[in-house]
């Protein structure tokens, strides 16, 4: 059973009840929530994943919950309220926030507790079954580059628009295939780009301004579970209006870039460095800067062609 197979009405009272859960691919979670409007929202955006019925005979990687207030607060400043197995990481959202806020605290939840990987601040793309992996801070455009090459005619799979997740022992990048947040202007580029994307609806006056969701392409959803290895090292930086231009990275400049785009590179230490060097060694690396979706995504396509201009 998938999630577009439930009624909204179902999808409502088995999260509240029971919970649900699903896997998006190297990571499983059960969530519990009776936040209004909640249900209906994942069932939007998670359609294609298939759910996991109970009796549930392993645990999964985190349990989340997400509750309204009670008492007064309920009536006269409704605020949602997100758990982690317990305890609450967060200050509590307004009601009408719940997707933004679960979709924040997976992030956290992951960044926090997949530690049996090596956990990089990156997107993540497979084509030819070779990974494209594009480390990059906020603001860089990696999510919205993440999604245009994933929605293009390129053949790339999407792994994630967030988490590189390195197994350090194989040297595979493992998939967390997800929504991809996409915030102010990035909405009308994408939209632009791909007008028959799913985007769920427009969250204004968050804390990261407005943010809507893009549902993964099926066949990222389908293929969840398949690792890839890394090939190529692109850290994208968009700058509106500046001419397409690509500019190397010594082995050095990319183990540091890497390193420093880690959720837990200190956590791991020796076995993170080791793998981070391995990595650096290994594969070609540039910065990408760009002003323009379209010409980002031609160049990428041809990403083989410059491993052999290195």
């Amino acid at each position: 059973m998938r999630w577009s197979d439930l009624t909204p009405g179902e999808a409502a009272r088995r999260l509240r009840r029971e919970g649900l859960r699903w896997d998006i691919g190297a990571v499983a979670l059960q969530v519990r929530s009776d936040a209004p409007g909640l249900a209906e929202a994942l069932r939007h955006l998670y359609a294609d994943y298939p759910l996991q019925l109970p009796p549930w005979n392993a645990p999964p990687l985190c349990h989340l919950t997400l509750r309204q207030d009670g008492g007064w607060r309920r009536w006269l400043r409704p605020r949602v309220h997100f758990a982690l197995d317990g305890p609450s990481p967060f200050h509590p959202f307004p009601l009408d926030h719940a997707l933004p806020l679960f979709e924040w605290g997976f992030n956290f939840t992951i960044a926090s507790r997949a530690h049996h990987f090596l956990i990089l601040h990156a997107a993540v793309l497979e084509r030819g079954g070779k990974a494209l992996l594009l480390p990059g801070e906020p603001g860089s455009g990696k999510s919205t580059l993440a999604a245009a090459l994933a929605l293009s005619s390129g053949g790339w799979r999407l792994l994630s628009d967030e988490f590189g997740l390195l197994r350090p022992e194989t040297g595979l990048l493992h998939p967390a295939v997800r929504p991809i947040a996409l915030k102010n202007a990035s909405i009308g580029v994408l939209r632009a780009f791909a007008p028959t994307a799913t985007l769920g609806p427009e969250y204004p006056k968050t804390r990261k301004g407005v943010v809507a969701h893009l549902r993964p392409p099926t066949n990222a959803v389908d293929r969840r579970h398949e690792a890839a290895p890394p090939a190529w090292i692109v850290l994208p930086q968009f700058i509106p209006d500046a001419p397409l231009t690509w500019i190397p990275l010594s082995p050095e400049e990319r183990l540091l870039r890497l390193g420093g785009n880690a959720y837990n590179y200190e956590l791991q230490g020796e076995r993170g460095f080791r793998a981070v060097a391995a990595l650096a060694r290994a594969r070609p690396g540039w910065i990408l800067r760009y002003g323009h979706l379209e010409e980002a995504v031609a160049a990428l396509d041809a990403v083989e062609q410059r491993e052999w201009e290195r």
